[in-house]
């Protein structure tokens, strides 16, 4: 009876989440959410690794995701926490190496043309150099943590198109910033399969909550300009939570 006991208990133990270690950029610090940890990084209480990690108390959480983050970050600032033992690494990444914030940032203040050009420079880079940039990253983490399940999170579309807004940037730019968003995720999709990684979409939890839309889970431009769009504490919560849950 008392080693009975004892394995349902051993049991439990085992089935209890493993150590969990947070990577990334903004979207995974939790930028825009709130309720921040650091003046740097700005990490959120709200963000999704802290909502899965007080839902599910894993064995050690490390949350080493960053504002601002580039690929090149990722390796040489945030895999410290990661160890052979590490069950659960979580990350994204590439948005920022692609320079979409400064194509954002071009698109509304220099008009449609520049958009167009900058949103294609975007894509180049996306198509061309942003593969080999996830694969060193990929790469990395496998390296350090051979036996962790890896969940990478991608981009919401930013904008609803034929939505509510009445002003701000047109149409066509919003189609070509929602267009090079879904490269992104396309390319990082295929780069996290072939290192046996699992891709977690987020596009359609946030259909219906884009920019333009009736119940926005991003920030359109802000004051100051840093939370401009990122997910709210409900885009976190609602859109990136749930993907990190499901694909775990």
């Amino acid at each position: 009876m008392t080693t009975l006991t004892s394995g349902v208990a051993n049991a439990d133990q085992a089935e209890a989440a493993p150590s969990y270690v947070a990577l990334g950029d903004s979207y995974s610090s939790g930028v825009g959410a709130g309720d921040y940890e650091d003046d740097t990084c700005k990490r959120s209480a709200n963000a999704y690794p802290h909502l899965w990690a007080n839902a599910n108390s894993p064995a050690s959480f490390d949350f080493t995701a960053c504002s601002g983050a580039v690929t090149d970050d990722v390796i040489n600032n945030q895999l410290g926490p990661l160890t052979e033992s590490t069950g659960l690494v979580s990350i994204s990444i590439g948005g920022n190496d692609a320079g979409f914030a400064d194509a954002m940032t071009t698109c509304v203040l220099q008009g449609e043309s520049a958009c167009m050009t900058r949103m294609e420079e975007a894509r180049s880079y996306v198509t061309g150099t942003l593969p080999g940039k996830l694969d060193g990253v990929y790469d990395a983490i496998s390296g350090k943590s051979p036996s962790a399940e890896v969940v990478v999170l991608g981009y919401p579309r930013l904008y609803k198109l034929q939505g509510e807004c009445s002003v701000g940037l047109s149409e066509k730019s919003r189609e070509a910033i929602n267009s090079v968003a879904d490269e992104i995720n396309d390319v990082t999709a295929k780069r996290a399969a072939d290192h046996g990684f699992t891709f977690a979409d987020v596009r359609d939890a946030f259909t219906g909550h884009e920019i333009c839309s009736s119940d926005e889970w991003l920030h359109s431009v802000t004051f100051p300009i840093g939370d401009s769009y990122h997910p709210t504490a409900a885009g976190q919560s609602g859109g990136y939570y749930p993907a990190m849950d499901s694909a775990v």
